[in-house]
Formats: structure tokens, C-alpha cells, sequence
């Protein structure tokens, strides 16, 4: 998945639940000796890729996807690449509708969260052994696996860190980066607080709260930070009533009840931007939006990674480049997601995108970290976490938050959000 807090594409994440679990219950009418989990991998031959390849992208193409593409075809003169856009906002429900039919395309890029459903329909054909985990992301491998195979491949990567304002800051006494421990870090912002309206006029905040949708994306990595998760693999059983969730719900209620932090759905960006907030956690797309948008900012902001407690983490996501079941033509499919993925072309590809690669050798190779905001996405790539890989996630990401909204607002209770939350995705399940 894309991070973001816009309402606007809360479609692209939503299930299509009457579908899915029709899909899901039947196994899309394959035998029982195949199937999530039994797959074998796909095997990539050897020699050039040969005859067309038809290739789904989320969004719209970028030019450094079609340079890519005929940078392939002159690799291997007898193939031929052709790229689809499909609209962020359709994309689920085309997928899925599309391996319900037996029509999809030979390969395609997948929102990482929705890589355990929709492998879960049997779309997908398992990730050949030629390509390596070792050579991505620990934590956006994780993205393409569902019941410990994988199927497909990590291509950007998504992650968050915590963007501040240097002019406020310093206001504040704060040189540099704020503390990186929890606790400091709150002291921070109280600190960043008391000069709202005094030493900062325009600052109302001194930071920004994703209220409702995707704050999951910022709340459960505190869950891990504790040394704690949200649910337990092994036992296939939620654990949203352990001490850890109770120490990241009780984290994550103090910052609006201190008043640090707006509870009204404000656009965090903006109030950035317009110095209302000082600091913001937030995706790599913020600080390309402020270069282009606001340069007026250039040199009065700067990242740092996510605070933590016990240790580091963080969210991983972004899209992985997945070969269908249906393909009929996954040889050169194949090839074509392990040439976009070599460290100089996904390289390339980020650079000119503003995107993140899933791939530490990618970033090495485009020098990513010469630009010093760009380092703690680096730091943080390197302990981030995929959320659970079962098929019901993202309506226990929803479940999340709602409770995690009633949590802010001071209309529930650290205890009764977890039993809400225990006994909520109990209830849903971890589908098949």
C-alpha cells in the first residue's frame, strides 16, 4: 500500500467483502494440490525474454517506467512490453475481479496489503528461488508473503518518519533533531508547545494526529517498539489485550489529551506548511511535495526517524510486482519484475519518482542518503515490520481506526478500546 491519510482513496484499501469471501471460501475452483501455501515457485528460464508482456500499473505511468521498458526491449530485442494504468481508487476491485475471471494481465503491480488476500484467491504464481529475499528490505519481503511463501516481488517501498519544522524548534531550545526515545520525545513537544503563541505566533500545535483512517499505519509500529504485536502467527489468535498494546494505546492518548496534537482531522501537511504544527510523521511523498509546493520551506525542515521505546520500528509498505496464475507469458513476465528490481534500474526508478526502493543495493546505488532528510527513511526501512499477512487486514486495520479515534477523542478508555479491539477482531477472523 501507498501510505496516506487521504480520505479520497479509502476505496482503493477497502475489501470487497461479499466477493472475497466468496473467492476465498471456494479457492477460486482450483484443486487441492495447489493453491496459497502449496505453491512451487515459478521457475525463470534462461536466455532473453521472448513475445509480449502485458503489465498492470497502479496509477499513472510514470516516464521512468516506460524508459524502463524500453530499456528491457532492447535488452531483449525480441520482446515486447505493454503498460495499463489502472486508477488507484479502482484498483482492488479490478484485481480481484479480474483473478475471479481468469482475465488478468500477465504481471502487475499489488497494493502491499493486499498481497495475503488476493494470494489467497490463488492469484498468483509463488516468487521463482532465483530471486533472492537477502536482496530486499527484510520487512517488505515480508509484503509478498502469505502462509511463509512468497508471491511476488518488493518494488517501492513505504515507510514513515518524523518531519520538523527547524525554525520552530529552535525556538523551543531544541538543536537539531528532537530526543529519540518516547519519553524525551514527548518532553519535546511540550517543550515545542509552551511557545505557541509567544516565541511561535502562528503555532496552535506542536504536532499533527492522523485521526481515522490509516492511523494504524502510525499506531501499531509503537505496538511493536514495546516488544509486543497485535497478533500472534504461531497461534493464529489476536493479542490486542497484552501490557505492550496497553503502553502504545496509553502513548497514544496522551498526545491530544496534553493538547499536543489537534483531535479536528486537520490536514497535517498544510498546517506544516502554514507553521500551525511543528512537527508531523509522514511518508517520503511530503518532502517532494514541499520541494515543489512550498520552497519557501527549503532548509526549515528536516526529518528524523520514529521515536521508540524498547526498540526500533516502523511500517512497511508499497507495492510489489506480482506474475498471475493466468499469465500466458510468465517467463518474460518474470523477467521483466527481476529487471525492474535490479539495483540500477529501481535506482533509476526512485530517483526520478521521489519513491523509496525496496531494495538496500537500489539504495546504495542512487546514493539516496547524500541528501541528509532522505537518511532516516534508510534507518527506518531497516527495522520495519509488514502487518499480519492474513486476508481479513484491512478490516481489522479499519477496526483499529475507529477505536483509535474514540481513544484521542477521550471517549473510551485504554482498557475498553482493547477489549473492543480483542473482541472486534476475534469476531472477524483471519479468513483463510
Amino acid at each position: 500500500m501507498r501510505i496516506t491519510t487521504r480520505h479520497t482513496v479509502r476505496t482503493v484499501q477497502t475489501l470487497c467483502l461479499t466477493v472475497t469471501a466468496a473467492l476465498v471460501a471456494t479457492g477460486c475452483g482450483r484443486s487441492e494440490d495447489s493453491g496459497p501455501g502449496k505453491d512451487a515457485p515459478a521457475e525463470i528460464g534462461a536466455g532473453k525474454a521472448k513475445g509480449t508482456v502485458v503489465m498492470w500499473n497502479l496509477g499513472d505511468i510514470e516516464p521512468a517506467l516506460k524508459d524502463l521498458a524500453k530499456k528491457f526491449e532492447q535488452e531483449n530485442p525480441d520482446a515486447d512490453v505493454k503498460i495499463t494504468a489502472v486508477p488507484w481508487d479502482g484498483a482492488h476491485d479490478k484485481l480481484t475481479t479480474a483473478i475471479a475471471g481468469g482475465n488478468t494481465p500477465d504481471m502487475s503491480m499489488i497494493g502491499s496489503t493486499w498481497m495475503a488476500e488476493m494470494a489467497a484467491m490463488n492469484g498468483f504464481q509463488a516468487t521463482p528461488t532465483s530471486i533472492k529475499s537477502s536482496d530486499f528490505y527484510p520487512g517488505q519481503w515480508d509484503t509478498t508473503k502469505y502462509k511463509n511463501t512468497s508471491y511476488g516481488v518488493p518494488f517501492t517501498a513505504d515507510t514513515t518518519v518524523v518531519y520538523y519544522r527547524t525554525d520552530l524548534t529552535e525556538k523551543a531550545g531544541i538543536k537539531g533533531p528532537l530526543a529519540g526515545d518516547r519519553e524525551g520525545y514527548l518532553k519535546d513537544l511540550k517543550a515545542i508547545q509552551a511557545t505557541a503563541g509567544e516565541q511561535n505566533p502562528k503555532l496552535r500545535h506542536a504536532t499533527g494526529l492522523v485521526m481515522g483512517f490509516n492511523s494504524w499505519v502510525f499506531w501499531v509500529p509503537m505496538v511493536w517498539q514495546q516488544g509486543g504485536d497485535i497478533y500472534d502467527a504461531k497461534t493464529k489468535k489476536f493479542t490486542f489485550d497484552t501490557p505492550e498494546v496497553a503502553k502504545a494505546m496509553e502513548y497514544w492518548a496522551s498526545v491530544p489529551k496534553e493538547g499536543l496534537a489537534p483531535t479536528d482531522r486537520s490536514d497535517n501537511v498544510q498546517g506544516f506548511r502554514d507553521g500551525l504544527i511543528a512537527t508531523y510523521q509522514e511518508a517520503a511523498w511530503a518532502g517532494a511535495s514541499f520541494h515543489k509546493d512550498a520552497p519557501e520551506l527549503d532548509g526549515k525542515w528536516k526529518t528524523m526517524p520514529v521515536p521508540y521505546t524498547e526498540q526500533p520500528a516502523g511500517f512497511a509498505g508499497g507495492t510489489d510486482l506480482a506474475v498471475f496464475k493466468e499469465s500466458e507469458n510468465p517467463d518474460a513476465a518474470w523477467k521483466f519484475a527481476r529487471f525492474l528490481t535490479e539495483p540500477d534500474n529501481l535506482s533509476a526508478y526512485v530517483k526520478a519518482t521521489g519513491g523509496l526502493p525496496a531494495s538496500p543495493q537500489a539504495w546504495s546505488e542512487g546514493n539516496l542518503s547524500a541528501d541528509e532528510n532522505m537518511k532516516p527513511f534508510d534507518e527506518q526501512l531497516k527495522v520495519s515490520k509488514a502487518p499480519p499477512a492474513i486476508t481479513t487486514w484491512q478490516q481489522i486495520a479499519d477496526a483499529i481506526d475507529s477505536e483509535l479515534e474514540k481513544l484521542a477523542l477521550g471517549k473510551a478508555t485504554v482498557a475498553e478500546v482493547q477489549k473492543a479491539l480483542q473482541s472486534k477482531a476475534t469476531s472477524i477472523g483471519t479468513g483463510r
